[in-house]
């Protein structure tokens, strides 16, 4: 099958391009979980209580979670219209924004209640952002991507993500070694403001990618739906509901980024912020390498039996990991946090932007996955919140968190079993409902 010469490289350019802008855009956003943990409840809400501005905080990290599906359904429906590329360049320019100015909030000590209602604003226009993001850097993949390695390139954006994490993680290592006066006065701002670079690199890199021939067949052939939302529902409803529910799994990944390392380094426990943020580093480390392995895998065999192993498995390790920070215990607390989040979580992690995005057709696909993953995002993010009541007064009764958190691993399960398989199904007939599995198709080089 021949492939026209300015489609060569192209894969390969979508897929960069998906994962360094999401590897800047989490960096923003991933920092905020850091400082919801670490430093907030001391800045922006009141000291007396430490309990209570602890639970406030987390809040505020659920916040954005909340505004997220807001933003999906006016990002998925213009980005159905408009194209891949330009929702990609608009959502790095808000998240840089609205991360920059968080960094320049006044704290509560000097304009009292007034801080947390910006501090909260500034915090959905993030999840405005990332309601956006994923969805188009996955679609962008997904159509630029040879059929039979779909799984392979669009795990970029995942493993992208990871990577925002983990220098989110190593800039905030330096930042939480500072002594307390000096972390709270003007070191957890450093963090924030280092979003302007980020933003300037990411705009230059997604500038120059073309959109996908996919969306431009689609628009030049049979045009664009005026109402992409219209036409998803009536196609596709039941997909947007395998996606809602499949997308819960990412409870596992704000259990252990917010929740974890706010119980880790509570008084109950007492590990230090530094030893936890590098148990979050080399973890996200490992998943850098794990994400795309698993990817490969579901080339090959599949995406429902990879991301029913991620699903269940998490269910056990992050029991088993929240079990080892209960015991104080450092080298058990890190080598478990490696394999739960690093490795097991990786293959829900590492497959879904093919599995979700194979669901949908072109015509409706970035509506689907932003409108079904920030629906369930939108839980996810509240369940750090729900965690820390559940964890009680104390914040100790860790062992209701982790059963709380294997609930939570049930609605993907159940999303995985009812889905069909795609991975063999050509990228034109995908989201057909008369689609059958055809054979591989010969490989083109990307």
């Amino acid at each position: 099958m021949s492939v026209p010469a300015e489609a060569v490289g192209q894969p390969k350019k979508a897929a960069t391009a998906a994962w360094i802008g999401s590897a800047l855009e989490y960096y923003d956003f991933f920092i905020y979980g850091s400082a919801a943990a670490l430093i907030f409840p001391k800045v922006f809400f009141d000291e007396s209580d430490p309990a209570t501005a602890t639970l406030l905080s987390l809040a505020t990290f659920g916040v954005a979670y909340a505004a997220r599906p807001v933003g999906a359904l006016f990002l998925g429906h213009v980005g159905d219209r408009v194209g891949r590329k330009k929702i990609m360049v608009f959502t790095l320019i808000l998240m840089g924004l609205s991360t920059f100015l968080i960094g320049c909030l006044p704290t509560r000590h000097q304009v009292g209640t007034l801080a947390p209602v910006l501090l909260v604003l500034c915090r959905v226009l993030q999840g405005i952002s990332a309601a956006g993001e994923q969805a188009s850097a996955n679609s962008m993949s997904l159509e630029h991507a040879p059929a039979h390695r779909r799984g392979f390139f669009t795990s970029f954006t995942l493993s992208g993500t990871q990577g925002g994490q983990l220098l989110a993680t190593l800039v905030f290592l330096p930042v939480a070694a500072l002594p307390e006066d000096q972390l709270l006065s003007w070191g957890w701002r450093v963090p924030f403001w280092l979003s302007v670079a980020v933003a300037v690199v990411g705009f230059v890199i997604r500038r120059r990618l073309d959109e996908t021939p996919a969306f431009e067949q689609q628009a030049a052939s049979e045009g664009v739906p005026k109402l992409p939302l219209v036409v998803l529902l009536r196609e596709h409803w039941a997909d947007v509901l395998r996606v809602i529910g499949g997308a819960l799994i990412a409870s596992v990944s704000t259990i252990f980024t917010v929740w974890a390392l706010a119980y880790a380094t509570s008084d109950a426990v007492g590990m230090s912020r530094s030893s936890m943020l590098w148990v979050g580093a080399l973890a996200n480390l490992v998943a850098l390498a794990a994400i795309p392995l698993w990817a490969t895998l579901s080339d090959r065999v599949g995406r429902r039996p990879v991301f029913l192993i991620g699903a269940a498995g998490s269910a056990v390790t992050m029991f088993l990991y929240l079990w080892a920070i209960s015991t104080g215990n450092y080298p058990l607390t890190l080598l478990l946090g490696i394999v739960a989040f690093g490795v097991v979580y990786s293959a829900a992690n590492g497959v879904w932007p093919s599995f979700y995005g194979e669901m949908f057709s072109t015509r409706v696909r970035l509506s689907g996955m932003a409108i079904g993953t920030q629906i369930g995002f939108a839980v996810a993010g509240f369940a750090v919140t729900f965690a820390a009541r559940i964890a009680g007064p104390d914040g100790t009764d860790w062992s209701s968190v982790a059963l709380f958190t294997a609930a939570l691993c049930v609605p993907p399960l159940i999303a995985a079993l009812t889905a069909r398989e795609t991975h063999k199904v050509p990228t034109e007939d995908l989201g057909s409902r008369t689609s059958r599995e055809a054979p591989r198709p010969e490989k083109v080089t990307a």
